[in-house]
């Protein structure tokens, strides 16, 4: 190699090795004549090599493809000179620039001269970036003629004959068609990138970044386009590329090349790793700017945790090979914050990337686990996925493999979570997010790991030893490789699901591998639901054959051939021929197992969970092949073949879990767990209180433990007589009655007060299962659950344990059927029914944990807590506030199931909302119960936000939902209060409802109370404001969604409630409920007249004296007792207003009107929508007395308003202009409106008599002279106005607060201010 090449080479970062197979010059040809190849030899105008040598056959570098023509001046490709109004053009119109980049973002769009000719190539390098937008550049085609077209402030604005690429996807005529077009999104270039596009000749459009193609953009394009950038955001200056530069381009090609390689982990390590062993996984020193790598490379922590939450983001050190496990322990957490640690892979190398705050926002080549779901490119493709990672604690692991299928699984502690993404490409760096509470992770080595499955079945995503899907089977029964659009086929050909499951509910289809012999049973497993849609699980039988079925949205939609169970009608080729068959299809829960089989006499059989449903239709053709057909419609998402299908035998559900399933010993000495000596009248007690006997009748067989459950800690029993005679069985469960708080027992005598049976124990909160039916307090939680406790035999056992995740699960002959009810209460005990057909059971379980550890299913949570912990945990309510009462476990409670961004304390009797200004849901424990007032107390409002809590009801299970960012957006069976609406499934029903929750001040007591017919009844400090919803279903649970400015909730316990609702008369509830900080707090809720401080306020009725001078129409004001505010220093500190507020897209600071009284001005109804949904900014003009009403019948500030503000010249910028048209600027088509400055401070806007005139009034009331001024509150549109200096002088200091370089707006674009109130301020 010459040295002059080599020293070249040297420059470039991290150039590759010798060790691939190429020298230096060799690599600079091969990538050059693979971009020439990228570009179809019609692409010659782009020239990678040196400039060719004369002759023939010399061109492109000698690869003997012909010199390219050179480009004349005329046929160059140029900016127009019509451009952006922000444009300026520079190098004979090949650099485009956009001004004041610091200010603006928008009216950057420029586009080429000419129409682009086929297969000729377009392409701009990026000069210059700005560090404060978010964004970037754009670039594509349009139709449009740059000499007619109006330019838009933003490309995609424009809604016909436009293509265009932003980020990493395409928008047609504004919209996007196209999501993820690249792996590369426009907005990570860096300066000196390249972007390209090209029209070939086949009408396709292909866009290049850096020379390499992306691939089909959009298959047909007009023929005349021409080439449009749009310079938004970040980006501020480019060029148009001609002459294209061999070493620069391949510079950023070899870093590509690296990053998409992968060989990539063979690469040399970087200057901080140089010493380390080079296979060994370490934290690459790039890492977040919060973050430290310590240790050698194998820790990895957020030095100040306490002080942010994000900007901890860690890469290794190389790329992860096929079936490569990274693992990091988590050392440390802090508790300050929402969310915690996050993992996954991506493809960019950590030498080059520059990290984001939070890996979630990186756009390209990038997988992440967050909480329970699984994101690619920040989008998020699995909502329900795994253990949530927000839930894990000091001492858990998580862990991430790419296999050489291309699939991604994650682990949590161990445990498979199953297939997260497909297609990944291999050389991915493993990434960990060190966010929120997660503050410092260890790397794990393999010798410290848990042996990995060869065969990663997706289970229930926690693979306890007894899933059914967890062993093989001897049966070679599979899903065929041929299914719907929707489904995918994992697991060996064993387990089948739904992709997009929270977006799409059908096109997944399932077939079996091979048609079904005669008496060969198909089960599967429902694995994995989402409560979302409606319908469920459809299966049965076709004819057809794989390879002929053109596989449908729904499986009864086809009309031959076929037979399908829908809920509980069959249907043969998509006719009903018989309802109410004997299940319910539509009813199954996770968990649930279904089978089908045809016998000999071609009648078809469904089993539930190993039972026969009886023949569901006959007349099969017995000389057709059946195959087997699953539709993973609406709510069923996953599902797996058992170990049970194959030949029919007497056992339909084997399975190899009872190889693990906890040890058979007999009760001897020393075995701790005994019965509890109270029990029901007909129960006896032998050998040392680990037998129970019922003695008479059939009912009063209630026996509890000895002692409380431990956490993960199981209860079990064996059975061993029975009595055919009666009919029911064993039930069984957890409750929080003390044994022997109903009455005394003796060693066989009965505690008076306990009930016949279980489900009728119910002064304390129980949870139990009977047959397979969940109940809480004898409520109906869940139907279908594991198996029949009602099949039991002798010698079968069944155990309980409670989870750490506070879950009840029930274990049947050492199978977990797992979880039953969520939110268990921590000290519970054992209660058993030894009910109907069981008579005599057996304690055959020991309390020391140690002894069946290694049987027990691997735990997802870390068992790190201790029983001092929950000590602690027990004496919080004795810390509470004299407010607060002590409430037992069966008192109300928030559910642990709640937004992501809640955290509960105070033994979850108060919620707090610790981020943003949504994820705020919260749940009520127990359903609401008829004549019972629940309250809640709001303890803390931001008002930096706007809108605030909403309250409702929820008709269904709420442990298994999966809340979403408001309240609003629950679509089944959930009535919210909200500001002054009722609303039903996100759907307004009422307005005008009882008072504004929005303005309810801290303090106010809410409550929700169901009448004896079911109405839902709204209490306002204990004041019931009416019916809001007539027969709500029941059971219901209470529902808070803590938004906008309410971010802390406490529930008041009954005893409370019951004395603020009833027992005191209004006016001592707004004296306990609104005292706050010993300042009267009732503005905002119309109490009695003589409460409100506007009726007291002086300054509030002298200003409201002088409006009323004025003369101006009423129509033009809101009706009260909305019509005004007063922002004098008495009312201001009364609501506890702050001085600043933030307001618009993107969030813009505004000053609060402090002694002025402010008139609010009805909105145009076409502009309402915008105003709403709170997008505009806020500002202040200065205006006087005689323009008003000008104003006012205008509906907007512009020419004529008689302000000085609006009226008085724009100072011109040196340089470029508004005094004069730009080079580059359209000619006025007509005379531009006179400018009107605006300021974010009042103090500004009305600061002198210039701005705002002050006029002498005399009082009507007290006959006193007075002067006073005016000003309008506006909404300005965001991109409309240009904020600057001030360029009038003002008496007296400019608002401190505010930037000088921002203090004033200028906008000229009509309907760019909305009046949004009349200011008015007396002195």
């Amino acid at each position: 190699m010459p040295p002059q090449a080599q020293a070249q080479l040297d420059k470039f970062p991290n150039s590759l090795e010798s060790e691939n197979g190429f020298s230096g010059m060799e690599l600079s040809e091969v990538v050059s004549n693979a971009i020439l190849s990228a570009y179809n030899g019609g692409l010659l105008s782009v020239s990678l090599g040196s400039p060719p040598a004369e002759g023939p056959g010399a061109g492109a570098g000698g690869s003997g493809l012909p010199a390219p023509t050179p480009l004349t001046s005329n046929d160059a490709l140029l900016f127009h000179e019509k451009c952006g109004t922000l444009i300026k053009l520079s190098n004979n119109n090949k650099t485009a620039e956009r001004r004041r980049p610091l200010d603006e973002f928008n009216n950057g769009v420029v586009m080429t001269n000419r129409p682009l000719r086929d297969n000729e190539m377009f392409e701009i390098r990026i000069d210059k970036l700005v560090d404060k937008w978010s964004g970037s550049i754009e670039i594509g085609v349009t139709t449009h003629n740059p000499n007619s077209l109006e330019y838009p402030a933003t490309m995609t604005n424009l809604r016909s004959g436009t293509i265009m690429m932003s980020g990493c996807g395409i928008l047609t005529n504004g919209k996007g068609t196209r999501r993820e077009y690249c792996e590369f999104s426009l907005d990570e270039l860096q300066e000196g990138d390249h972007i390209g596009l090209t029209r070939k000749a086949s009408s396709a459009l292909h866009f290049f970044i850096n020379g390499i193609d992306q691939g089909v953009a959009t298959s047909v394009t007009p023929p005349v386009v021409y080439g449009v950038v749009d310079l938004y955001g970040m980006a501020v200056k480019v060029t148009i590329v001609h002459n294209h530069n061999h070493s620069d381009r391949l510079r950023r090609n070899n870093a590509i090349l690296r990053a998409l390689s992968p060989e990539g982990a063979h690469r040399r390590p970087p200057p901080g790793l140089a010493h380390s062993e080079p296979d060994r996984l370490l934290f690459h020193p790039n890492c977040g700017q919060k973050a430290a790598i310590t240790h050698e490379g194998r820790t990895a922590l957020r030095p100040h945790a306490t002080d942010d939450f994000n900007h901890g983001v860690v890469l290794s050190s190389r790329a992860l090979r096929d079936g490569e496990l990274f693992q990091v322990r988590i050392d440390k957490m802090v508790d300050k914050w929402a969310g915690s640690i996050e993992i996954g892979v991506t493809t960019h190398n950590p030498a080059y990337l520059q990290l984001p705050s939070t890996m979630t926002n990186l756009r390209s080549g990038t997988w992440m686990m967050t909480g329970n779901g699984v994101m690619h490119n920040g989008t998020t493709i699995l909502d329900e996925y795994g253990h949530n990672l927000d839930r894990l604690k000091a001492g858990d692991t998580v862990g991430v493999v790419r296999r050489e299928d291309g699939t991604l699984h994650f682990f949590v502690n161990g445990v498979a979570q199953g297939p997260a993404a497909w297609n990944v490409p291999p050389g991915v760096y493993a990434v960990v997010d060190l966010y929120g509470q997660a503050a410092q992770a260890t790397i794990v080595d393999d010798s410290e790991l848990l042996p990995l499955p060869d065969d990663i079945s997706e289970g229930n995503n926690q693979l306890s030893p007894s899933s059914p899907s967890s062993g093989a089977g001897a049966t070679d029964l599979r899903f065929h490789q041929l299914h719907g659009s929707n489904a995918v086929i994992t697991n060996g050909g064993r387990t089948a699901l739904r992709h997009n499951c929270r977006s799409e509910f059908n096109d997944a289809i399932v077939i079996s591998n091979r048609a079904l012999r005669d008496g060969e049973l198909f089960e599967i497993v429902i694995q994995k639901m989402v409560d979302r849609w409606s319908g469920s699980i459809e299966a049965g039988v076709t004819a057809i054959r794989p390879e002929d079925l053109e596989f449908p949205n729904t499986m009864t939609d086809i009309d031959y051939d076929t037979w399908m169970l829908s809920g509980t009608a069959i249907m043969q080729d998509g006719n009903t021929m018989r309802n109410n068959y004997g299940c319910d299809l539509d009813s199954l829960g996770t968990g649930s197992r279904i089978g089908m089989m045809r016998t000999a006499k071609g009648d078809l059989h469904y089993f539930i969970n190993g039972q026969d449903q009886g023949p569901a239709c006959s007349g099969l053709p017995a000389g057709k092949e059946v195959y087997a057909v699953v539709d993973l419609y609406g709510q069923c998402v996953q599902v797996s073949i058992t170990s049970a299908t194959g030949p029919m035998d007497n056992s339909l559900s084997t399975s190899n879990a009872t190889e693990k399933s906890f040890p058979l010993h007999s009760p001897v000495a020393g075995v701790a767990h005994r019965f509890h000596s109270s029990c029901g009248k007909n129960v006896t007690f032998g050998e040392d209180g680990t037998r129970a006997m019922r003695v008479a009748g059939y009912a009063h067989g209630l026996v509890f433990s000895m002692k409380e459950l431990r956490t993960d800690e199981v209860f079990e029993v064996q059975v061993e007589e029975l009595d055919e005679k009666w009919a029911g069985s064993f039930k069984v469960g957890l409750t929080t009655l003390l044994p022997g708080d109903l009455g005394p027992g003796g060693g066989n005598g009965a505690g008076p007060g306990l009930p016949t049976s279980l489900p009728e124990l119910q002064t304390k909160t129980t949870w139990m299962v009977s047959g397979c039916e969940v109940r809480r307090n004898g409520q109906l939680q869940r139907m279908n659950y594991g198996r029949n406790l009602e099949r039991l035999g002798v010698g079968s056992r069944v155990g309980i344990r409670r989870g750490a995740d506070d879950t009840m699960h029930i274990l049947v002959d050492g199978e977990d059927m797992g979880p039953a009810a969520t939110g268990i209460a921590k000290n519970v005990w054992v209660v058993l029914d030894l009910y109907g057909r069981v008579k005599v059971i057996s304690i055959v379980s020991s309390s020391m944990l140690e002894e069946i550890e290694g049987t027990k299913p691997p735990s997802l949570s870390s068992d790190t807590g201790s029983e001092g912990e929950e000590d602690e945990d027990d004496e919080e309510p004795g810390t509470m506030g004299e407010n607060e009462a002590v409430v037992t476990p069966a008192a109300l409670e928030f559910l642990e199931n709640h937004g992501k961004n809640i955290l509960l304390s105070n033994g979850n009797l108060t919620a707090t909302r610790v981020a943003s200004y949504n994820q705020g849901i919260v749940v009520i424990n127990r359903p609401l119960v008829p004549q019972q007032l629940v309250q809640v107390r709001l303890d803390f409002l931001n008002r930096q936000w706007t809108s605030s809590l909403a309250l409702g009801v929820i008709a269904c299970p709420p442990e298994r939902l999966n809340f979403p960012a408001s309240a609003c957006a629950l679509k089944r069976a959930a009535w919210l209060l909200r500001g002054q609406g009722i609303f039903h499934n996100g759907l307004k029903i009422c307005e005008k409802y009882g008072p504004n929750l929005d303005t309810c001040p801290e303090g106010t007591v809410l409550g929700l109370r169901l009448d004896g017919s079911g109405g839902l009844h709204l209490y306002v400090n204990g004041v019931d404001q009416g019916v809001a919803v007539a027969e709500v279903p029941q059971p219901c649970h209470a529902l808070v969604d803590l938004y906008g400015q309410c971010e802390q909730v406490t529930i008041l316990s009954l005893e409370t409630g019951a004395a603020n609702g009833e027992g005191a008369g209004i006016q001592g509830d707004m004296e306990k409920a609104d005292v706050v900080d010993g300042i009267k707090e009732s503005v905002c809720w119309a109490p009695p007249p003589d409460a409100s401080p506007l009726k007291s306020c002086e300054y509030h009725a002298l200003c409201s004296r002088f409006q009323e001078l004025l003369l101006l129409p009423e129509d033009y004001f809101v009706p009260p007792p909305k019509r005004s505010l007063c922002y004098c220093e008495s009312c201001r500190k009364l609501r506890g207003d702050e001085a600043h507020r933030r307001r618009g897209e993107p969030p813009q600071e505004y000053a609060l009107p402090f002694g002025w009284c402010r008139f609010n001005l009805r909105v145009n109804p076409r502009l309402e929508t915008a105003t709403l949904s709170k997008k505009w900014h806020m500002a202040y003009h200065g205006s006087s007395v005689g323009a008003v009403r000008r104003v006012l019948d205008r509906g907007e500030l512009g020419a004529g308003s008689a302000s000085i503000l609006s009226c008085r010249p724009l100072k011109a910028e040196p340089g470029c202009g508004y005094g004069e048209s730009g080079e580059n600027c359209v000619p006025p088509r007509e005379e531009q409106p006179p400018p009107v400055l605006l300021s974010p401070s009042l103090r500004h806007a009305a600061g002198t008599d210039a701005l705002a005139s002050k006029v002498q009034f005399r009082d009507p009331k007290s006959q006193r002279p007075y002067q006073a001024q005016v000003a309008f509150q506006v909404c300005v549109r965001p991109g409309s106005y240009t904020p600057g200096p001030p360029s009038t002088a003002v008496g007296g200091p400019p608002d401190p607060h505010f930037s000088p370089a921002e203090l004033e707006w200028v906008t000229k674009e009509k309907g760019a201010t909305l009046l949004y109130a009349l200011l008015v301020r007396v002195e």
